[in-house]
């Protein structure tokens, strides 16, 4: 029997917290003070420290609460990585939480303690996916979490702006795998977005591309690296949130919010050719995304959809369009998250081919069904509507059918209108009641 999603949420809660006590020590283990600057308005927190070739400066990273917090209790906490262990072989192997390969999961962890995540990059992708599974507390598709790829994301100006970096990124990687080796970008042999090593590994980075539609690779100094920019990119690692990758005693990293990752999937989701395995793969984690969202974050999924919603035509061209994808339940579950009726979607509307009716003595309604997009949709109206609006009152169940049959095109209008332009109240299913009839029928 699954774990209760509120025990899987508390457990990786504890182990986040851990996991993000100890990639802050680790981070800062000499001696050294931290002293804030203020660039722009905003105050940035840096660790100063003393070597043999003089003094150096890291970043630590914007001033919050929490950075706040850490920093007055820097080296306070005792090391607890058996416990960490311990947390991360419950979720994974008593909850059924998903955890990368053992390669992959040596790589991020490379990636993490050369810096990556402190200096403000994103875990994007399959494996940040893996992260809402103790995130969200649900449990994940096996075939949605399956990569062989890693996929990191920085805002170039970020990169310039930080003044700390990493080592150079295959120094990096080679320290964990010799066989990486870098891929010479197809604009210019010079640059490097992209590394691979033997068995198919593979790790990306990525950039936004906020200016005029480029191929080219953007230098991120911070990494020392190049990086692929990508449209749209910019609203997926906008206000990422801190997670733990299920690898060894856990691995702290910033991914996407849950949301966010929902709605850009949606989005560059129409941007692949219909067919292609990665469309496909795109929307079905929209679907498991959306049922945890909608109970668990409605009012910041709602948020981030009007966001991307009020981007441009483009925008809401592509992330409509994706809608219309997505499976009918998940669909209607969102726009009812969404506050949003049917008919925003372009494309959807609700047909009628005289399917059979049937009294439903249980509910008091006439059911029949109707179409939208090729799926079927749970038709009925009201004993009550029919009794007050088409002349069923004191009928018997047949003579309600009967009743419904001789007004069944005036009836299906009604339908068809709240079904498209009402409020979402029942997913893939329609009800017409009195006061719809009173609210949609045609005033004489």
């Amino acid at each position: 029997m699954p774990a209760p999603a509120l025990i899987v949420q508390t457990t990786y809660a504890e182990l986040l917290e851990r996991c993000a006590a100890t990639s802050f020590e680790d981070a800062f283990r000499e001696d050294g003070t931290f002293t804030p600057k203020t660039i722009k308005g905003r105050r940035y927190w840096y660790f100063q420290s003393g070597t043999a070739q003089g003094r150096s400066q890291r970043y630590v990273g914007p001033e919050s609460p929490e950075l706040l917090e850490r920093i007055a209790h820097h080296k306070e906490r005792r090391d607890d990585e058996r416990e960490r262990r311990a947390l991360v072989s419950t979720l994974v192997r008593s909850f059924g939480l998903p955890s990368p390969v053992p390669q992959l999961g040596d790589i991020i962890a490379a990636l993490a303690g050369a810096g990556i995540f402190r200096l403000r990059s994103v875990l994007v992708g399959t494996v940040a996916y893996q992260c809402y599974a103790g995130m969200l507390g649900l449990r994940l598709p096996g075939a949605l979490v399956q990569t062989s790829d890693i996929d990191v994301a920085q805002f170039t100006n970020v990169s310039v702006a930080i003044g700390d970096q990493t080592p150079p990124m295959l120094q990096v990687l080679q320290g964990v795998e010799k066989s990486f080796r870098e891929i010479p970008h197809t604009s210019d042999s010079r640059l490097t977005s992209s590394y691979v090593a033997k068995g198919g590994l593979r790790v990306d980075f990525l950039t936004p591309n906020e200016g005029p539609e480029s191929d080219r690779p953007q230098t991120l100094p911070a990494l020392q690296t190049d990086a692929q920019p990508l449209r749209f990119l910019d609203f997926l690692i906008h206000e990422p949130e801190q997670a733990v990758v299920l690898h060894g005693p856990g691995i702290h990293v910033r991914v996407p919010g849950p949301e966010r990752y929902a709605v850009h999937k949606l989005i560059i989701s129409m941007r692949r050719r219909a067919g292609v395995a990665k469309r496909d793969k795109d929307l079905q984690q929209v679907e498991v995304l959306i049922a945890a969202l909608a109970e668990r974050r409605a009012h910041e999924f709602r948020r981030v959809w009007e966001e991307a919603h009020h981007r441009g035509p483009k925008w809401r061209k592509h992330l409509l369009e994706g809608m219309t994808r997505i499976a009918p339940q998940a669909r209607d579950l969102m726009l009812k998250t969404l506050e949003r009726p049917r008919e925003i979607l372009p494309g959807l509307d609700l047909t009628f081919n005289n399917p059979p009716a049937r009294y439903d003595s249980h509910r008091d309604v006439v059911a029949f069904t109707g179409e939208a997009l090729g799926s079927l949709v749970s038709c009925a109206i009201s004993g009550e509507a029919l009794a007050d609006y088409f002349g069923a009152d004191g009928l018997d169940k047949e003579e309600r059918v009967e009743a419904f049959l001789k007004n069944r095109s005036a009836i299906e209008r009604l339908v068809r209108v709240k079904y498209l332009s009402g409020p979402v109240e029942d997913i893939e299913a329609v009800l017409l009641g009195t006061m719809d009839v009173e609210k949609l029928r045609p005033r004489t």
